[in-house]
């Protein structure tokens, strides 16, 4: 279940993209098993203060074109679908925010394209070195590989009225609008080509320094994430970092605690960057 936006077509794909507001573009990315659902209540709060709040169904996720076949998911691939998008609504730069598979295409927004990035917010992931260096997160990114494997991944995940899903995600109120969307004819194969084309890339590839101001946000109750991974992220970027530890919200922060969040962005959208700061 997604929220229903407009049709744009980038890159010879169908996005469903929901704008509200009017002022100052602020983009929103979302990650997997999700849309651009997750971030409602952060559009409604923007939107309200003075922004233009994008939010893109991603390739393969909510109502926007699901293409076969795993070439079609690669990070460079993404990043095109967003810059392309930008282009077409006539944006030259940008803040970005990016969770979970959107954040991983935020750093690489911000890596690739710094020029098109006024500030960006990675919530959950950290910077891809910072990511793959940390031993914690090492262990936390199992299901990585097992997502790797072709149709039986696609079984086990579904199985059993999808109880490795439910199970992973410790079946969190959100858990039956992703199982509907996942549900779909090839969705969740789309879903799981985004590991399957970037996994390798992102233990192995070369990942320069981000030359933008980013704030990282983490939750404590992250069974995915580790703390590390974000904290280290700090030493791969060259302009001023922030950071912002939340305790008790999952790996889910726009659902979790949307005021919280909401307000911690509006505040670092509203501010100039200057100094590192750093809260726990």
């Amino acid at each position: 279940m997604s929220l229903k936006g407009q049709a744009i077509i980038v890159n010879n794909v169908n996005l469903n993209v929901v704008i509200e507001g009017k002022g100052r573009p602020v983009i929103l990315l979302h990650g997997f098993p999700d849309s651009a659902r997750i971030w409602r209540d952060q559009i409604t709060f923007l939107a309200c203060r003075g922004f233009r709040v994008i939010v893109p169904d991603l390739r393969g996720f909510g109502d926007s074109d699901a293409p076969e076949g795993k070439k079609n998911y690669t990070l460079e691939t993404i990043v095109g679908d967003v810059t392309a998008l930008m282009d077409r609504l006539g944006i030259n730069r940008a803040p970005v925010i990016g969770h979970d598979w959107g954040a991983i295409v935020g750093w690489m927004l911000a890596i690739n394209h710094p020029e098109r990035i006024e500030r960006y917010v990675a919530i959950s992931v950290g910077h891809p070195v910072a990511y793959r260096s940390d031993f914690r997160q090492k262990f936390r990114s199992w299901y990585a590989i097992l997502f790797q494997i072709p149709f039986l991944s696609e079984k086990g995940v579904s199985a059993m009225d999808w109880f490795l899903l439910r199970k992973l995600t410790g079946n969190h109120a959100e858990t039956n609008n992703w199982i509907s969307d996942l549900s779909r004819k090839g969705r969740l194969t789309a879903g799981l080509n985004w590991y399957r084309a970037n996994f390798p890339h992102l233990l192995f590839g070369n990942f320069p320094h981000v030359k933008v101001p980013v704030f990282g946000i983490w939750s404590s109750g992250d069974i995915f994430l580790s703390e590390g991974q974000m904290l280290k992220s700090a030493a791969y970027v060259d302009c001023p970092w922030r950071y912002e530890k939340i305790d008790g919200a999952s790996h889910w922060i726009p659902l979790d605690v949307p005021e919280r969040l909401s307000h911690l962005l509006l505040e670092y959208l509203g501010s100039r960057p200057s100094s590192p700061r750093i809260n726990h």
